[in-house]
């Protein structure tokens, strides 16, 4: 039986897809850095669900890991029926406050190892009866965010490749959506270092992910373009286009701003 692939999967959003999926009987692949939490995950999903769980500890953010991904799956003879490119991560503060390194291993994650999983693992989804690519992107994705500014790109970047992609492989067996959540009650910010501010105002739209999952994998089944997890981030993405552009990034910029 063909496999989930679930990067990211070792906590948060991923985990919750991971959960989600387990408890619909789909076998799963699970990809993240961390292969203690990954075998732990594995075995409970297996055990409580009655499926089959392969896991593999790669760190996207090297340019060969895709790669390395595919070619695993390869010579385990492992067949590949949804792509959930969930892997990502923020650098929160001033741009300049980085370096090149690490604002370029961010971009790796969030866009360039999605984009090359994608092409990697398309012409086998083509392949299968029915197929679906899961991307997530964020509710970020429908403004720019000072403070914020490289890790919102990356998901305005991933949100319209998602869909093109998804137009481009309508009548194919293969259906492609994107997910963008809000805030939501994970690791995010605590890696992507948020001030107290911007944690305090999340507060009151904090999602769990195990709802999010819910929504992303139903919106998956049924083969939606594009969704936006909650009805304040749905409320938040139609001021972000109704409002004047300035406005709305000079209050992102004070609340994300020390």
């Amino acid at each position: 039986m063909p496999y989930a692939l679930i990067t990211g999967a070792s906590r948060g959003i991923g985990q919750a897809i991971a959960t989600e999926l387990a408890r619909r009987q789909v076998d799963l692949l699970l990809v993240a850095r961390s292969g203690d939490a990954l075998t732990r995950i594995g075995q409970e999903l297996a055990t409580q669900y009655n499926v089959q769980v392969r896991s593999l500890a790669l760190d996207l953010a090297d340019p060969a890991a895709p790669q390395q991904l595919f070619d695993w799956c390869q010579a385990n003879a492992i067949d590949v029926s949804m792509l959930i490119n969930n892997a990502g991560y923020g650098l929160s503060g001033d741009f300049e406050q980085y370096t090149v390194a690490e604002n370029l291993a961010m971009m790796q994650v969030n866009m360039t190892a999605l984009v090359q999983l994608t092409q990697l693992f398309l012409p086998q989804l083509r392949r299968q009866k029915q197929a679906y690519i899961l991307n997530i992107a964020s509710s970020t994705a429908y403004q720019a965010l000072p403070g914020m500014s490289l890790y919102a790109a990356t998901k305005v970047f991933v949100l319209n490749f998602s869909r093109g992609l998804h137009h481009e492989l309508s009548g194919t067996s293969v259906s492609v959506t994107s997910v963008s959540p809000g805030a939501t009650d994970t690791g995010f910010n605590d890696r992507a270092q948020i001030n107290d501010k911007a944690r305090e105002a999340a507060k009151k739209v904090v999602m769990t992910p195990e709802v999010v999952a819910k929504q992303a994998v139903e919106a998956m089944y049924a083969k939606k373009a594009e969704v936006i997890t909650g009805a304040i981030n749905k409320l938040g993405a139609f001021a972000a286009w109704l409002l004047p552009k300035s406005l709305v990034e000079k209050t992102a910029y004070k609340i994300y701003k020390e």
